[in-house]
């Protein structure tokens, strides 16, 4: 609309920062991956005595080799409410369109681990999409949206994270002060860091949801959801107290947090440099 003060959605800035950011998030996921790997290990398998993250780590390599342990697997006010909002719309739209695959990567990043549990499950897939065929034909199609509860509660994780990385960055960034890369990726490893520890135990039921097989092949209820994910934290908190729903947490928080980190610096760094090449400075401040 005319007179408008807000930037259009499909505006070249927009498409700037959208790129940018997957960029950022690309180089980030893919050199931290192996840490995600480890978390997922520590979170499913609880007879596991390794609880750091090196150690796992090796294991996984000496068990199963490097390379599985790597690739199985507007112009308007900003206020840190806006930014919770905003990434918890966008959290709720990603976890409908992906949990099928979360499911299948969970899967292929357990596969041919020498569990500690006896009843651990033990199918075998070929790749992506002999996983998804096996998980639909034995488990039933609405087996690729297990632990979507936890996951649509999770949302507010990146809401979380997004909310302290604007409000930091706003304040670091005050009078047109221009913030240093390293002071970026500290303000990124910041907000990760306190959004992974608050949501962290129903991570852990996630992906114990995510994991395990569904013995019949009619889709649950939200009431049956939400009990199976109750009684997951009680019986972590049985077995190994508060501690328990943090077990893997080492290897999360270094392997979020860094990727965060990384993230926002390619991203911010990647858009402020695509901006002062379009001569586009003043737009790219927010």
């Amino acid at each position: 609309m005319k007179g408008s003060s807000s930037s259009p959605l499909a505006s070249y800035e927009t498409l700037v920062h959208a790129v940018a950011g997957v960029v950022g998030s690309l180089t980030a996921t893919t050199t931290f991956f192996p840490l995600d790997t480890a978390r997922i290990r520590l979170q499913v398998d609880e007879k596991r005595k390794s609880s750091s993250t090196p150690v796992i780590l090796a294991e996984i390599v000496k068990e199963e080799g490097f390379l599985k342990s790597m690739l199985v697997k507007g112009n308007a006010r900003a206020t840190p409410g806006k930014d919770l909002l905003m990434g918890c719309i966008a959290g709720a739209t990603n976890v409908f369109l992906t949990t099928p695959m979360w499911v299948v990567n969970t899967r292929l990043k357990l596969q041919g681990a020498k569990f500690r549990k006896e009843d651990i499950h033990k199918t075998e897939y070929k790749g992506i999409l002999d996983a998804f065929q096996q998980i639909i034909t034995n488990e039933g199609v609405g087996t690729l949206w297990n632990g979507i509860l936890p996951s649509l509660i999770l949302v507010c994780n990146p809401g979380i994270q997004f909310m302290f990385y604007e409000g930091l960055k706003r304040k670091a960034g005050k009078a047109g002060r221009r913030i240093p890369s390293w002071e970026i990726f500290m303000i990124g490893a910041i907000a990760k860091a306190i959004a992974t520890t608050v949501t962290y135990p129903l991570q852990i039921v996630q992906a114990i949801l995510r994991f395990e097989p569904n013995k019949r092949k009619s889709q649950s209820t939200f009431q049956e959801s939400a009990h199976k994910v109750i009684s997951l934290i009680s019986e972590r908190l049985k077995k190994g107290g508060f501690p328990g729903l943090y077990k893997g947490l080492e290897a999360k928080l270094l392997q979020t947090v860094c990727t965060a980190a990384l993230m926002f610096l390619v991203y911010e760094r990647i858009a402020g440099i695509t901006f002062k090449i379009m001569g586009l400075s003043k737009m790219a401040k927010r």
